[in-house]
């Protein structure tokens, strides 16, 4: 394996994971970069640097609660009677690294306890008739693929410092990391460099309480972040924490210019939600009788005795400062940025859904394992006492428990209950392309607010003979946006495979927990294609299926919304029909913008009836 030292590529990584390991309060690291860059790598190199003795834990993505949280010592309270709390891998990492790759796929309940912990330091386990309380401050670091969709605004809002997403690479640097796998195991001198660096770290530890920084200095990273949307007063916090931690390893006992810039890079930049304005907008030019002719000839003013040094510089002086450092690493589309999306929608929480899969596990019932999972303590409670009995009538049975089907306890979770959006878009005919452009702002401009609500869109295209799913449910900005581009248009015009399609995808979903769903239909609503293609039949009976299928849309409770895009002159009220027989709403956009869809979508009570 690669030592930390000897991984290319991701130097701005490697700084925030040293930041870390010097203040764990920062709470933690996250990396967002494409696969095979090496930030999995770099990751778990990270616990070969950090002084002996840390605790580095994995987190798996399918881990149960009891694993995550702890709970009762099954062995042991089986063998000996007594309860016995065994810890989870949260109270496992306490002094130390909780390490999460693919953190974006983590399931909601996992999320939940992984926000908790970081907030308060300590794990609670109340459940099952157990009670206790664990210590768990670590430092999280997660790794994952942007492409793959994003992390929810809770966990970012506790994790300090988040690597600005890095892009792939040309050919010599890939080379080069070839070179470096390749002559890994001829180095001898990896473990030597890890020694170092972890004499680097426990220094500046030690120095960290010294470590001053002026009133101007914040002031100036505060008005940064405020120049560039960051909200919340807590990425105000950690900007300043950061600046002190890189002071604090460069052996500084005061924080200087590129502390400050390296704060804004990993904490301010990542959470940028618009771009700032320019020079000139943000500082009105002096008045001319400001500044007298004796002033110009000052020392302070002359070339030789510029100020560089930020003692010297004013809050304002400093935030020009740092703007200009990170400007040109914005990115065009702000909404690529981890939390820029996520911070639009002020509708707040859609409510909650039970159900017996996944989410946040509340309680046990009684079931069947058909129905969901084993709630197993509940289930040997249920069957402790009759144990007696069961073993004089079954006197032959050897197991050490006998349980019937009247025992089993399963699990009821709880969930947030996310909308899909499922958009059915004509790619058919002249005005294909018109449609297109539309659906994917729209499609886009709901992305973005999907993380507030776990909402998910997914998008089906009907052209030619049959329907195709563009977009599976997803959350992904990228993924909607390359399924858009490469989008084919022109052809015949089959409506009641779209529709089947998403009717299909839509139960898919609520066997998965998806209960509210919603079908936007851009179209003019006239289908001529039926769903067996090599059918040619008339267009009674196209109608007859696609009227069929509406009646199914509606019965299965799936609120819908049609957008008429014909022209009112071309026009035979065939989309005005269709969101009749879907008990759906019917509204006229001839020349619709995205926003107006979206708007449109929104104003339609979602989810099922």
């Amino acid at each position: 394996m690669l030592s930390f030292t000897n991984i290319l590529g991701l130097d701005l990584a490697k700084k925030a994971l040293l930041l870390a390991a010097v203040d764990s309060s920062l709470g933690g690291v996250l990396i967002p970069a494409t696969v095979g860059s090496g930030k999995s790598t770099l990751a778990r190199a990270f616990a070969h640097i950090l002084p002996e003795g840390t605790p580095f834990v994995e987190l798996p993505l399918n881990i149960t609660e009891d694993r995550l949280l702890g709970g009762l010592d099954l062995e042991v309270a089986l063998s000996t009677g007594k309860r016995v709390i065994e810890k989870g891998l949260l109270a496992k990492a306490n002094g130390g690294v909780l390490y999460v790759d693919s953190f974006n796929l983590l399931d909601s309940t996992s999320e939940a306890y992984l926000i908790d912990a970081l907030s308060r330091g300590k794990v609670l386990i109340e459940r099952d008739g157990i009670s206790d309380v664990h210590e768990a401050r670590f430092i999280l670091v997660g790794t994952y693929n942007p492409a793959e969709g994003d992390v929810r605004m809770g966990l970012l809002d506790r994790i300090g410092l988040i690597v600005p997403f890095t892009p792939s690479v040309d050919e010599k640097f890939r080379a080069e990391v070839v070179r470096r796998v390749h002559f890994q195991s001829q180095r001898d001198d990896d473990a030597d460099e890890d020694k170092i660096l972890q004499g680097l770290i426990l220094q500046a530890r030690d120095l960290l309480p010294r470590v001053e920084i002026r009133d101007e200095e914040i002031s100036g990273l505060v008005q940064t972040a405020l120049s560039l949307g960051v909200e919340g007063n807590r990425a105000d916090v950690f900007a300043v924490k950061a600046a002190l931690a890189s002071a604090a390893l460069a052996g500084r006992l005061d924080v200087d210019e590129e502390d400050l810039k390296l704060a804004a890079r990993l904490v301010l930049l990542p959470r940028a939600t618009r771009i700032p304005e320019s020079e000139e907008t943000r500082k009105e030019p002096p008045p001319p009788e400001a500044q007298s002719p004796a002033d110009s000839d000052s020392p302070s003013d002359s070339p030789d005795n510029s100020n560089e040094n930020t003692n010297e510089q004013t809050p304002d002086q400093i935030e020009e400062l740092l703007l200009d450092a990170v400007e040109s690493e914005l990115p065009e589309n702000l909404m690529n940025l981890a939390s820029s999306a996520k911070r639009r929608s002020k509708s707040g929480s859609r409510g909650e859904a039970l159900n017996y899969r996944h989410g946040r596990y509340i309680r046990s019932e009684q079931g069947s394992l058909k129905q969901g999972k084993l709630a197993l303590v509940p289930t040997l409670i249920q069957a402790a006492p009759f144990q007696v009995i069961r073993r004089k009538r079954k006197s032959h049975s050897r197991s050490a428990i006998l349980i019937t089907k009247d025992d089993i306890r399963i699990k009821r979770f709880r969930d947030k209950a996310g909308t899909l959006f499922i958009f059915i878009v004509d790619a058919s005919g002249s005005m294909a392309l018109n449609r297109m452009q539309q659906a994917k702002g729209a499609v886009t401009k709901l992305l973005q607010e999907a993380y507030v609500h776990r909402d998910q869109v997914a998008l089906i295209a009907f052209r030619g003979k049959q329907a195709e799913m563009l977009l599976p449910p997803s959350q992904s900005v990228d993924r909607a946006k390359r399924a858009l581009d490469v989008l084919p248009t022109g052809g015949g015009t089959p409506l009641a495979s779209a529709m089947m399609l998403g009717l299909e995808t839509a139960k898919q979903m609520k066997s998965k927990g998806i209960t509210q769903t919603m079908l936007v239909f851009i179209t003019d609503g006239r289908g001529n294609v039926a769903l067996n293609p090599n059918d040619t039949s008339d267009k009674q009976k196209i109608a007859q299926e696609i009227a069929a299928l509406a009646q199914s849309i509606n019965l299965e409770g799936l609120n819908s919304v049609v957008i008429d895009t014909q022209t009112g002159y071309l026009s035979r009220g065939e989309a005005k029909r269709l969101a009749e027989q879907l008990g759906g709403r019917y509204i006229y956009l001839p020349n619709a913008k995205a926003e107006q869809i979206v708007s449109a979508v929104k104003a339609t009570p979602s989810g099922s009836r």
